[in-house]
């Protein structure tokens, strides 16, 4: 497989424990494999200002800051202030990872609703974009992101988007744009790689969501990351019946306009 001229992973942990303190190795496969720059979401306060860190550490790293919304049910006034405060550094692009998980009962909804409205927020106030994470509840999710619409400006992604067409375009009339993690290499992901066909080149982003979801033909292996995001722009690029360069180049212009990036 040729390598990509650049690739950027717009949804990475790398502050994810397993990764330990040194992400000199990991940082060296990716930029073997094409990943010139990474974005660093947090899904708590901690892990946040971890994400800052790091990104602060490492020229290539970006930093996104917020609550995931299975974390909701654990956050505190005091944590919520304080992504308030790490929103305003020149490293984080971007709000989130924000949204609604109804596939989990780790936090109770009318919390995560509340923490959700929060970051739209937050994202608008400061006109940064929002990262979003929808699992089990894409109707309720359009629904909110549309009122926060009506209010003021809003962009941001759709972070490893699993929803049908329909969806997805509403995601788009609302100024999102549509990020495809390793699921869409998997052999039961026929209905997800039919949506990628439909998207417009100019909305798409590719993620790894290291440490999760391992693309084929690394699937089920722990943990993922960034130097395995080659796999997912591949099967996107195959999807869409276009070069992978013309995929790489494409995906990274968007993500750079997207989140500032340099």
């Amino acid at each position: 497989m040729r390598k990509p001229h650049q690739l950027i992973d717009t949804h990475a942990h790398l502050d994810d424990d397993v990764f330990g303190h040194d992400l000199g190795p990991l940082l060296e496969r990716a930029h073997r494999g094409g990943v010139r720059s990474i974005l660093v979401p947090g899904t708590t306060a901690s892990s946040s200002a971890l994400a800052v860190s790091l990104a602060r550490q490492w020229p290539q790293l970006y930093a996104a800051v917020g609550i995931q919304p299975n974390y909701g049910r654990e956050s505190t006034t005091e944590d919520w202030q304080h992504i308030v405060a790490l929103a305003r550094s020149s490293e984080v692009r971007a709000v989130g990872e924000t949204g609604l998980d109804a596939h989990w009962n780790y936090t109770p909804m009318h919390i995560q609703r509340d923490l959700l409205d929060k970051h739209m927020r937050l994202s608008q106030e400061l006109d940064l974009p929002l990262i979003v994470h929808m699992r089990d509840c894409s109707a309720e999710t359009v629904t909110l992101l549309r009122a926060a619409r009506e209010r003021g400006p809003l962009r941001g992604v759709m972070h490893s988007f699993t929803g049908d067409v329909a969806t997805a375009r509403q995601c788009l009339e609302l100024g999102f744009f549509i990020s495809f993690s390793g699921i869409i290499t998997f052999k039961k992901s026929h209905l997800l790689r039919e949506v990628a066909q439909q998207l417009p080149a100019e909305r798409i982003l590719v993620e790894t969501d290291s440490p999760y979801l391992a693309p084929h033909p690394h699937r089920g292996h722990r943990p993922n990351e960034p130097a395995m995001l080659i796999h997912t722009a591949q099967c996107l690029a195959d999807t869409r019946g276009v070069r992978w360069e013309e995929l790489a180049a494409q995906t990274t212009a968007n993500a750079r306009r997207l989140f500032q990036f340099e």
